[in-house]
């Protein structure tokens, strides 16, 4: 229970106890106190079942030798089982603090890489395949890979997002991890506060807002192209590769639910016309595979709701832009920022 609410990415979960017997060792704990939840817990965790978790836990070490030990708080739990091992001659340092203690340090890591005067925030028009771009720097913050989510009404991916601490952590470890190489820039994807249901941490949010702009352009035609790779053929092969006998059904519930959630916005006449195009290429493909027809909604929806949206907001941020330029500019502009810096 504890390690779905939150955990250090790259943990792995081989509890002392299961949700169970924690349940009843608090009980226990409340009633009679802490010499009498520590009899219970080794009363439960005793025999055949002391033995498995030993050879769980000796099992991963022997594939993983340089791992750490840790629990929520960092206290008995984990003394007890490094204690265990200790008598097996396994030595596991522990993280003293455990959880808690790392959580802090993660936030710490957040707040420390907002301070700094480095971050290059990358915007551009919904299908300049900012995102990939992203992917092929060294030094980037990928927040929609780490929510698991594209950042639109269409963006929700299959497999959910994860806890907003889960997604916070994730964030600190790559900054740690960049950290590493002193990058004198990092490139980070023009978002929203809000990815899909999960929140960029504030501190981070606060610094995009105030960091510089590399803005690509493309033509409609490439956003478009972009758009039918992304969320049409990408996102449909996810949902038949997870569930092949209700892929088409659950992928048209999906682009006709991600429209309606902006009905109001495009207004009654826009939405009916963009739903009817909709489904038709969704006829279309479920009738012959073809997935070509959906091209015509996409631009539509770009040239009426998204692109007057963006160029809205993006008149409001013309101070900051540093860039200008299509992708393959962008790339070779993004290397001398890096490479000029080392030089320096």
């Amino acid at each position: 229970m504890e390690f779905s609410r939150g955990a250090i990415p790259c943990a792995v979960n081989i509890p002392l106890l299961d949700d169970e017997q924690r349940r009843r060792i608090g009980i226990r704990y409340r009633e009679a106190g802490q010499d009498a939840a520590i009899s219970l817990g080794h009363e439960l965790i005793s025999g055949a079942e002391k033995e498995q978790r030993l050879a769980e836990w000796q099992r991963f070490h022997a594939d993983n030798p340089g791992a750490r030990l840790y629990c929520f708080r960092g206290g008995l739990r984990s003394r007890i089982v490094q204690e265990w091992l200790d008598e097996r001659g396994i030595a596991i340092p522990r993280i003293a603090g455990g959880y808690k203690a790392l959580r802090g340090y993660l936030l710490g890591v957040l707040e420390k890489a907002a301070a700094r005067d480095n971050l290059i925030v990358v915007a551009g028009k919904t299908g300049c395949a900012k995102t990939h771009l992203l992917r092929q720097l060294p030094a980037h913050v990928d927040l929609e890979g780490h929510a698991n989510h594209r950042g639109s009404a269409f963006g929700p991916r299959h497999g959910g997002q994860p806890a907003q601490i889960d997604f916070e952590n994730a964030l600190a470890v790559d900054f740690i991890r960049l950290a590493q190489t002193q990058p004198q820039r990092i490139f980070v994807e023009d978002e929203s506060r809000a990815i899909g249901s999960l929140s960029v941490p504030v501190p981070l949010f606060e610094a995009m807002r105030e960091s510089p702009l590399a803005v690509i352009e493309e033509t409609l035609e490439n956003r478009a192209e972009t758009i039918l790779r992304d969320y049409i053929i990408a996102n449909f092969d996810d949902m038949r590769a997870a569930e092949p006998t209700a892929a088409a059904e659950r992928f048209a519930g999906y682009l006709t639910g991600s429209l309606d959630k902006i009905r109001r916005r495009l207004g009654l006449e826009r939405h009916g016309e963009i739903r009817a195009l909709m489904e038709a290429a969704l006829e279309r493909q479920l009738r012959d595979g073809s997935t070509s027809q959906h091209r015509t909604w996409i631009e539509k929806l770009l040239t009426d709701y998204y692109d007057p949206m963006y160029e809205y907001q993006l008149n409001k941020k013309l101070s900051r832009i540093v860039f200008r330029g299509n992708r393959r500019e962008f790339l070779d502009w993004a290397d001398t920022m890096n490479n000029d810096s080392r030089h320096h």
